[in-house]
């Protein structure tokens, strides 16, 4: 017999919103606008032990189980129909041990929490692009960033975790416990449990020289392709993507400018800030330059440059594919249809995940793609949602003419909810293991609310 809300609401120690609440709307809502589910409750967590509680009440009255941290998942993983949801949100205390260079962080933290935390020591991991998202998403799926190739993914710096597993049981994921959970925790995603607290690795970063370049749209071949020549040789300091990108109305961009859309390349050097300059010289010098906001920067500065573009309340869908090669049939495909991008919001990015990516065998950790140089997403991003219709369409037809210049798999924390077909690609010859792993930490699949691997 499976406990009530009423006590669920005694066991725990933050707040359980329930339908009928005045704040209900607001504690279910995810980031993205198309997703409207109504759970039976949201249980805005306090502490590893309402996480606890909150997987056992789940359990034990069969309903769905969301486990949130930022929210940003796109399928809108982070709620659900009449099931439960565990809130972590309130839950994003960072702690640094400079001596150790590791840090700490609660399983709600967002990126931003966690480098305004390590910047004051004058280091940093792999983060995001946006700092509004959490930590914990975004590492369990791998976690690509601006510092990837010289630090490689969120995940490779994952030392343990504290996880809550499907029975209730609170347990350590590191190297001496577990060592089976950890590896499966470091690219696996949210299917093995709730993880509660991430501890990572951390390197000295404090300023990097970096930003976006605009050049016009005319120039994306010549730009995308020497993209990718110069990166191949690049010092793995030097982090960046191109992407398509129409022109926020910034004082940077000229007036005329706003509105347009233009192939862009953010930069981002995080080796020494007076070798800057020279460092992202090869990539603005790939074609005339229309607009650019480059120099040193803290490095937090850049992972929320572009927070604006991403409020929460926008409608989300997205499709991605790892290439191995960005191949010029490719760039074609790109250049076709990157310049129709839709809105402001949208944006289409080409990740770099070569360097110390490379250096982590494919076997080592769950994130199998360790041959892809490249990551890209198609990040169609809009407010209106009367506009579904044809911004899904584009981001389809975008899909449909760069996979076949793919790798069959996708990075999963850039999937839709229509892409649960493409799990076994995704993670390859690691599938079968973590099938594995899954039987022995949920086997009855309590944790199905993500990219699912079934026990």
């Amino acid at each position: 017999m499976g406990t009530t809300i009423e006590q669920l609401r005694e066991q725990v120690r933050g707040p359980v919103t329930t339908p009928g609440d005045p704040d209900y709307d607001a504690a279910r809502r995810v980031h993205n606008a198309m997703i409207d589910l109504r759970p039976q409750a949201v249980v805005r967590c306090a502490n590893t032990g309402d996480v606890s509680s909150v997987i056992d009440f789940a359990r034990d009255n069969g309903v769905d189980l969301a486990v949130r941290g930022g929210g940003h998942s796109v399928p809108g993983f982070g709620t659900c129909e009449g099931g439960v949801v565990a809130d972590l949100s309130g839950m994003r205390g960072v702690r640094v041990d400079a001596g150790r260079q590791t840090a700490r962080a609660e399983g709600g933290a967002t990126w931003g929490d966690f480098n305004a935390a390590t910047h004051a020591y004058g280091l940093a991991t792999t983060g995001g692009i946006i700092s509004t998202t959490g930590i914990g998403g975004l590492t369990l799926g791998g976690g690509i960033g601006y510092l990837a190739r010289g630090l490689g993914l969120s995940c490779d710096n994952l030392i343990s975790a504290d996880v809550v597993l499907a029975s209730g049981e609170i347990v350590v994921a590191d190297e001496l416990n577990n060592p089976d959970l950890l590896w499966a925790l470091r690219g696996g995603g949210g299917n093995f449990g709730a993880v509660t607290s991430f501890e990572y690795r951390l390197s000295p970063v404090r300023e990097i020289y970096g930003g976006p370049i605009f050049f016009d749209i005319e120039h994306a071949t010549d730009v995308l392709r020497g993209f990718r020549d110069v990166i191949a040789n690049a010092p793995e300091q030097l982090g960046g993507f191109p992407a398509f990108q129409i022109a926020p109305p910034l004082p940077f961009i000229p007036e005329h400018r706003h509105g347009v859309p233009h192939v862009a390349v953010v930069t981002c050097w995080s080796g020494p800030v007076e070798e800057g300059p020279d460092a992202v010289a090869a990539l603005r010098d790939l074609a005339p330059v229309v607009a650019e906001h480059v120099g040193p920067m803290p490095y937090p500065a850049l992972n929320a440059a572009f927070d604006a573009l991403v409020p929460p309340g926008l409608q989300h869908y997205w499709k991605a594919n790892f290439a191995t090669e960005l191949t010029d049939e490719m760039i074609a495909a790109h250049v076709r249809h990157g310049p129709r991008v839709p809105v402001v919001n949208s944006t289409v990015h080409i990740y770099p995940i070569d360097g110390a990516c490379h250096r982590v065998r494919p076997d080592e950790t769950a994130f199998a793609f360790r041959d892809a140089n490249f990551a890209t997403v198609i990040a169609g991003m809009w407010p209106d949602p009367a506009d579904n219709e044809a911004n899904i369409a584009w981001v389809r037809d975008y899909y449909a003419e760069t996979a076949p210049h793919s790798e069959e798999g996708g990075y999963i924390n850039f999937m839709a909810a229509d892409d649960q077909g493409r799990v076994k690609a995704n993670y390859r010859q690691n599938y079968d293991r973590l099938a594995e792993t899954k039987r022995r930490y949920d086997p009855d699949n309590l944790f199905r609310l993500n990219q699912n691997i079934v026990p």
